[in-house]
Order: structure tokens, then sequence, then C-alpha cells
């Protein structure tokens, strides 16, 4: 991997890690985070497509493209509301094992990454020890999480269901023959449709609140990751690409804990350290399979 391609990898992680914390201090309910990232993802597109003036696709990878954004919305939705249940601090490490478990298993046996039997050794070591970093960032083995209100096995459970949005996204880039301009703008549109659709079911009168709108700004920044991830895909392999943003955990989880203020007792505070270090070792091991 080239530093260019390292670095295209890492954009993602930071524009990712900071969406949660931008949209605690936003405010608004879950229907108006979604919206918000409807929003902001659409204008990304639409500049991209402006701008760039990417080759025509056809309507098979329109519709693959567009049911991926979908999809995307389905597995934010989750993940957002999980931030209610239990924190960022929390959601973000355990959303991180999840989602690496199916993109990892689409990777590898879908689209044949990691050849040969050493690189799958190393590989679902190295994502093992990516899901032990995540869950110690979470564990509270002494029962005594201050954080009232939290209900980890409920959180679990939304993730749980919802996760399979973000295995669909993540792998649709290399479902078509096209490249990520192309495609970029029908992911957008079909985020947008997801947000809509969502909000409809949920709660409609958000469609017209502030707060939604004010929540484009995180959809901007997801644009310009998502762009980012596109590229980072198709140069490094869907799972490398994907393990690498997973990086953004440690961005969100230390900012959830400093700046959002949630809360952690020492002993939590020294697993979370550890956790995080071990996210980020497991995620550099991938980088040379």
């Amino acid at each position: 991997m080239s530093v260019t391609s390292l670095l295209l990898a890492l954009v993602p992680a930071l524009g990712w890690g900071i969406q949660p914390i931008f949209l605690r201090k936003i405010g608004g309910d879950t229907t108006n985070e979604v919206l918000g990232f409807g929003i902001g993802a659409v204008v990304v597109g639409l500049f991209v497509q402006f701008a760039f003036h990417p080759a025509a696709i056809s309507w098979e990878t329109f519709l693959i493209s567009f049911v991926s954004g979908a999809f995307w919305i389905f597995g934010q939705s989750g993940q957002v509301r999980s931030y209610d249940i239990i924190g960022v601090s929390k959601t973000m490490p355990l959303s991180t094992g999840l989602q690496l478990i199916g993109t990892s298993l689409i990777g590898v046996f879908a689209f044949g990454e990691w050849p040969g039997i050493v690189n799958k050794i190393f590989g679902f070591l190295a994502i093992a020890i990516l899901i032990l970093g995540a869950y110690m960032t979470s564990v509270d083995p002494e029962g005594t999480d201050s954080n009232e209100g939290q209900d980890l096995p409920r959180g679990v459970r939304v993730l749980l269901l919802t996760s399979v949005g973000y295995w669909v996204y993540s792998a649709a880039p290399r479902l078509v023959n096209a490249n990520g301009l192309s495609i970029f703008l029908p992911q957008m549109l079909g985020i947008l449709t997801g947000a809509v659709v969502f909000a409809l079911v949920t709660r409609r009168e958000a469609l017209k609140e502030k707060e939604s709108w004010v929540s484009g700004l995180v959809g901007l920044i997801f644009g310009v990751a998502s762009l980012a991830y596109i590229f980072s895909a198709r140069a490094n392999g869907v799972t490398i690409a994907y393990i690498l943003t997973q990086l953004n955990v440690v961005i969100a989880t230390l900012g959830a804990v400093f700046i959002l203020r949630e809360k952690k007792s020492s002993t939590q505070m020294r697993l979370t350290f550890i956790g995080l270090a071990l996210i980020v070792g497991a995620s550099v091991i991938t980088v040379f399979l």
C-alpha cells in the first residue's frame, strides 16, 4: 500500500469519527439526525456530478448503487438510535465489531481477498484482536457504570438488527463495473430517499424542523468521507479499506469521553485505552496482508 492510498483510506476514519460528536452537539432526535445525513449527502453528490461530469452508467448499476445508499441509512439509523440508548463511547466500538464481521466475510469469501492460508490466518487473527479491542472499550467489569438510563442489551440488539445495512453499502462498489464518481450520486440519492422514508414512517414533522437541516452539516462531512471510501475500496480492497475506516472508533470514543463528557470509571478508561490500542494495532496489521 502506497502512502497516498493509506492517507486516502484514513479520510473516512476522520470524517466518520467526528460525525457523532457533531450530531450530539447539534441536538435533535434520531429522525432529525437521519434526515441531516440525507440532506448533506445529496448536496455532496450533486456537487460531484456537476463538477466532474462522471461517465454515464446503466440502470442496473444505478439501481444497485441507489439501493446500497438506502441500506446505509438503515444501518446508520440503528447507530444513531444507539447513541441515545448507550452513548457514543459504547455504540461506536460495538458497531465497529459488528460491521467488521460482515464486511470481512464479504471481502474474503465473495471477492477473494486475503489469498492464501497464511494471509487468512493473520487476517482473521487481526479481526479477532479488533473485536476484542472494541469489546474492551465498552465493558464495565466493576458494574459501576454511572451513565444513567443506559441499556446495553437493548443497544446491542438495535445494532445487531441494523448492521446489515452497512455491510451492503460497503460491498456495493465491487458489484458494479463503474468508477467511483459515477456511482456516487446514485448512492447519495439512495441515502436521501431512505432518510425521507424513515422520517415519514417515524416522525414526519421532522422534515420541517431546524435540527434536521442543521444536521445537514454532518451529512456533508459524511459525503466527503464516503467519496474517499469509494476510491479507497477500489485502491486497497473492500476488507482493508473498511477495516482502516474503523479507526473512526478511536476519534469517536475519545471525543465522546472528553468532549461530550460521557462518564467512565478509571478502570473503564484504562480498558478503553487498551482496547483502542488493539484496534489501531490490528488495523495496521491488515495493511500488510
